[in-house]
């Protein structure tokens, strides 16, 4: 075996790293890299649909930024004003202008229902709750994606989850559980990005292991044609894989313009409370990633659990969430990748609508929201609405599954099919009753 090494650190999974590639003696037996490219090739070519997921650790106030009540009682409106947005009729939050300039680009769900008072990004991911899903076994949505659609790139991930590892353990992502672990997430976190790009073993070091390799091999080979591909095609793409840069090459934002690093805003790597930080080049890498690849990404971004003093934090953190999700929105309408990449954001649950003696909001699982833009859907648009004090869906309630069948059904994945695990058993995608949004098809 050949390992290449990388940065010392522990997965998701639990699984010690240095990073680690294995490469076998390139058809010598077992499941091999080649053997994996040759199966991909079978397959045939991938299309490419792509999901960008923001999480918003701790839960964001609804009601001081996406469906305010301005005429309400003063222990439930809060301080903020609503302000006109790109869409007749529509009113986001003073502190969220940039969006509201893109309003036409977002679907605005304003009745999510159905999550549970649970700090965790298992319900975002899963579609239920952390207790359900440890007891079923149930797998990140990304986990499925890999599962059933695999790699559009042989170099590239079909999965990458940019969210730290974070202090309160139920907001860090969920793992593969049934599918097993070749379809978890590359991880890559704060600085290990920088590190990425120095592998003990060097591509030189690699290639003269392949000539050596290939020399021992030579007896063995055959002269003609396999389907029409030349076996040693595969054995070409499996170093392809060890000495590409496409996909530290994503994860390098200093590509890109200064005007572009300007308009998503900074941030910093450092983590607000016991969730994650607001980290805006972590939306840019998401974006660089679907363009190289990657079929799901997910970005945890914030902490938003506001039980006291709600409108200063907010002050102070909602123009960098602005600017960086307008700037996420903006750049892949710009970039003509609005049908072919979905865009969602949201979190925990909402707040309580009346304001509680420390300034703040506590949490309120009866109503949340959601933004979402691109993947072709109808954008644009409110959907739901709740009553005057933002407390209780009022008008076309979604259940919060039913967002996750948007994803799947914009990524071309029947959210009602099976996913096969390990033992190629059978297992249904979402609940029976889990359905895509009318009003974003």
């Amino acid at each position: 075996m050949l390992n290449v090494l990388g940065p010392t650190s522990r997965y998701c999974d639990g699984v010690h790293r240095r990073s680690f590639l294995k490469v076998g003696a390139l058809g010598v037996g077992g499941l091999t890299l080649p053997g994996l490219m040759r199966a991909e090739a079978k397959a045939g070519k991938r299309t490419q649909k792509s999901v960008i997921m923001v999480y918003l650790s701790g839960g964001m106030a609804h009601q001081d930024t996406f469906d305010l009540k301005p005429n309400g009682p003063a222990e439930l409106k809060g301080e903020f004003k609503p302000i006109a947005t790109s869409v007749t009729g529509v009113q986001f939050g003073e502190h969220v202008p940039k969006l509201a300039r893109c309003a036409d680009k977002l679907a605005v769900i304003r009745s999510l229902v159905g999550q549970r008072d649970e700090h965790s990004s298992w319900q975002s991911y899963t579609a239920t709750t952390m207790d359900a899903a440890k007891r079923e076994n149930k797998p990140h949505f990304g986990s499925v994606v890999a599962r059933m659609q695999g790699q559009t790139d042989p170099v590239v991930p079909a999965f990458v989850d940019l969210s730290p590892t974070m202090q309160h353990k139920p907001y860090n992502s969920p793992g593969p559980a049934l599918l097993g672990r070749a379809t978890a997430p590359v991880k890559v976190e704060g600085e290990e990005i920088a590190v990425m790009k120095n592998f003990a073993v060097t591509p030189d070091h690699l290639r003269d292991r392949k000539a050596l390799l290939e020399s021992m091999d030579a007896f063995r080979k055959t002269a003609g044609q396999t389907n029409g591909v030349s076996a040693d095609t595969f054995h070409d793409r499996a170093f392809d894989v060890l000495t590409s840069n496409k996909l530290v090459d994503a994860l390098d934002v200093t590509k890109e313009s200064p005007f572009v690093r300007q308009r998503y805003g900074f941030g910093s790597s450092r983590h607000l409370g016991d969730g994650a930080p607001q980290w805006n080049d972590q939306l840019l890498m998401a974006r660089r990633l679907v363009e190289a690849g990657c079929r799901v990404v997910t970005v945890a971004y914030g902490f938003w659990d506001t039980h006291g003093n709600n409108f200063k934090y907010l002050k102070d953190h909602l123009p960098l969430f602005d600017t960086g999700i307008s700037a996420l929105v903006e750049d892949i309408h710009a970039r003509g990748l609005q049908d072919d990449v979905t865009v969602c954001v949201w979190g925990d649950f909402g707040r309580t609508p009346k304001i509680n003696k420390d300034a703040g909001r506590d949490h309120w699982a009866r109503v949340n929201f959601a933004l979402l833009s691109g993947g072709g859907m109808k954008t644009g648009q409110v959907i739901g609405s709740t009553d005057s004090a933002a407390g209780e869906a009022k008008d076309d309630p979604i259940p919060y599954a039913n967002v996750l069948a948007t994803v799947y059904k914009n990524l071309g994945i029947d959210p009602h099919a099976m996913v096969y695990d390990v033992s190629n058993r059978p297992n249904p995608i979402l609940p029976g009753a889990a359905s895509p949004i009318d009003k974003l098809c």
